[in-house]
């Protein structure tokens, strides 16, 4: 593969390990970078500043290829300014912002030669991280997980190429070598991958959520509005159907008060995010675990190693076929 992320990193197949909040973590970057992917994970993965930089050290002394950080770029995340101090301190070869603008983010961290890749559902975002500076954007479609997108990848990347000049890496709806073969013909310079890698076994959630990733598939990932107030995918558990997945007459009433609305955010945002930490790491009836319609193409626990040779084998074995006809 010889593509912008593969030159630009020094991997051997395009693909990001994407950031999964509560999944991720520094032993998966790790394994990801001895696969010959590369792989990211949130800062709020980490309880305090003080963890967050103990993994900086640990994945600058033990990860021996391209590793990134995602940063929440928006108001909810009350350790940006911490994070963005450490990161300049221990320089990770990426940064993925979400959730607002990058603009500091690529001010302070570009100049130590850190990559600013942006999450992108539109071409009007797009347009204005280019305009600021980005190296690259995830061109985040209505097939991802957690917070998608609106517009399917088919009409997502051709736009964007159409209109920015900076590479395009697709995310959402991605399980199969194919699926990414797929996203390469439409001008992606790679891949953002999450929910198959949830269920691998150096993944540090609880067995009934790998089991869930494996049981369930594309029919069983609904929208809910009830995590963080944005409407996010979960799988349909029989919790997530008593729960429902709107918000109530109150929540959306307060939600619409324009003193409020910061703070119903914030406090739904709260209580959802603790609901799916318990779920994600504890034994409990209350099972709501995020993913992506892409589950339905994982059909057993194994190695990132495992995973990334089959995205592999799959993507060659489609080539193949492509070039057969």
């Amino acid at each position: 593969m010889n593509t912008w992320l593969t030159n630009t990193f020094g991997i051997k197949f395009p693909i990001i390990l994407a950031p999964m909040f509560l999944v991720s973590n520094t032993e998966m970057l790790i394994k990801a970078s001895e696969a010959g992917i590369m792989g990211c994970i949130p800062s709020l993965n980490f309880r305090t500043p003080n963890d967050f930089e103990n993994a900086l050290i640990n994945l600058q002394k033990n990860c021996k290829g391209a590793y990134g950080i995602n940063l929440i770029v928006s108001q909810s995340n009350v350790f940006l300014k911490e994070h963005l101090l450490l990161l300049e301190k221990h320089p990770p070869a990426f940064v993925i912002t979400s959730l607002g603008s990058p603009k500091d983010i690529i001010n302070k961290l570009s100049p130590k030669g850190v990559r600013i890749i942006c999450d992108v559902t539109d071409l009007n975002y797009a347009k204005k991280v280019e305009l600021l500076g980005a190296d690259a954007v995830i061109a985040v479609n209505s097939g991802a997980g957690g917070h998608r997108g609106n517009i399917p990848s088919s009409v997502l990347i051709p736009l964007l190429k159409q209109h920015i000049k900076i590479p395009i890496i697709a995310a959402g709806g991605i399980g199969t070598g194919s699926g990414i073969l797929s996203m390469i013909s439409l001008g992606a310079e790679g891949c953002s991958i999450g929910s198959p890698f949830i269920s691998t076994d150096e993944s540090a959630v609880n067995q009934k959520y790998k089991e869930a990733i494996i049981q369930y598939g594309a029919e069983d990932i609904v929208l809910t509005s009830k995590i963080s107030g944005t409407p996010c995918t979960v799988i349909n558990t029989p919790y997530q159907k008593e729960l429902g997945t709107e918000l109530n007459f109150l929540e959306r009433l307060l939600i619409k008060n324009k003193q409020l609305k910061k703070y119903i955010k914030m406090l739904t945002y709260y209580k959802g995010m603790k609901t799916i930490e318990k779920a994600a790491f504890s034994a409990t009836y209350k099972t709501i675990w995020c993913a992506g319609p892409s589950i339905e193409f994982t059909k057993e626990i194994e190695s990132i190693e495992s995973t990334v040779s089959r995205f592999i084998k799959e993507y060659e074995d489609a080539k193949l076929k492509l070039l057969k006809r």
